[in-house]
């Protein structure tokens, strides 16, 4: 079985002793997990994180929020894949977030990921279509097919322009649907149902496999992104597709966390 991934996007929250706190707190509630967790906090926080976790288990890392994908150069206000070599483990590609506000294309998703896998910082690649797609033919209340016609089976291929049969188990997808994603409040909170996502997972894989062989595909880690808390956690975690999840605004407080943590580690 693929290993449980548990990511906490931070986002742009915390000061530098909110982060200092929470990353203490998870690190000392995981360490006897059977689950690899990643802290993303703000770029400025990677460096003192780096102080914290210096002595942490091995299976807690941490990863960025982005990066551009030149070694250098004149891009103000943009972190390079040099500088997060040796400090983050991971970094968190095309998502929605960076997709919407700040306008970045499928191409320079890719340009990214081979960035990173070139500094061997290993890429989270968000997925995701900007409305559900529509549901097709019902067998006991869940949908046996579904109508993968928008742009997410495009992002997926354009994410794997150029990506070796080496490199492709060295990154992990995650499926975002935009729709799903909370505006920051509790009541805001809209996921995807576990079935559905799996099913989209599902097609996602099927585009490995595809180009790369069933091997492959089935060794490739998908998580789920979008309205992610502990309460309903379960629904994607034992799913067979899905091999954790992305959590924005839950990863904030750490009783939520750990509980999500939790809950991955006994999965079976």
């Amino acid at each position: 079985m693929r290993r449980p991934l548990i990511v906490a996007n931070w986002k742009m929250n915390t000061t530098l002793a909110d982060a200092t706190v929470l990353a203490t707190q998870v690190k000392n509630a995981v360490s006897d997990l059977d689950v690899e967790v990643v802290l993303c906090p703000p770029f400025v926080w990677l460096v003192p994180l780096t102080e914290i976790l210096e002595h942490a288990p091995a299976n807690i890392s941490l990863g960025a929020q982005n990066m551009w994908f030149a070694e250098k150069g004149p891009m103000t206000g943009e972190i390079s894949p040099l500088m997060l070599k040796g400090i983050a483990k991971y970094v968190i590609l095309g998502h929605s977030e960076r997709r919407s506000h700040f306008g970045e294309s499928n191409a320079l998703v890719n340009d990214k990921i081979h960035a990173a896998l070139g500094h061997s910082i290993t890429p989270i690649v968000c997925v995701g279509e900007l409305k559900k797609m529509q549901e097709v033919k019902r067998t006991r209340g869940r949908p046996t097919r579904i109508d993968t016609r928008s742009n997410i089976l495009h992002q997926m291929e354009s994410t794997l322009k150029g990506i070796s049969r080496e490199n492709i188990e060295k990154i992990v997808f995650c499926y975002e649907p935009v729709w799903a994603i909370s505006k920051g409040t509790p009541e805001s909170r809209n996921p995807a149902e576990g079935a559905y996502s799996n099913l989209v997972i599902e097609k996602l894989r099927a585009v490995l496999a595809k180009k790369y062989g069933q091997n492959i595909a089935e060794r490739a880690r998908f998580i789920y992104g979008g309205s992610v808390d502990a309460s309903g956690i379960g629904e994607f975690l034992f799913q067979p597709e899905i091999d954790g999840v992305l959590v924005g605004g839950a990863s904030l407080n750490a009783k939520e966390f750990i509980a999500i943590c939790r809950e991955a580690s006994g999965r079976e």
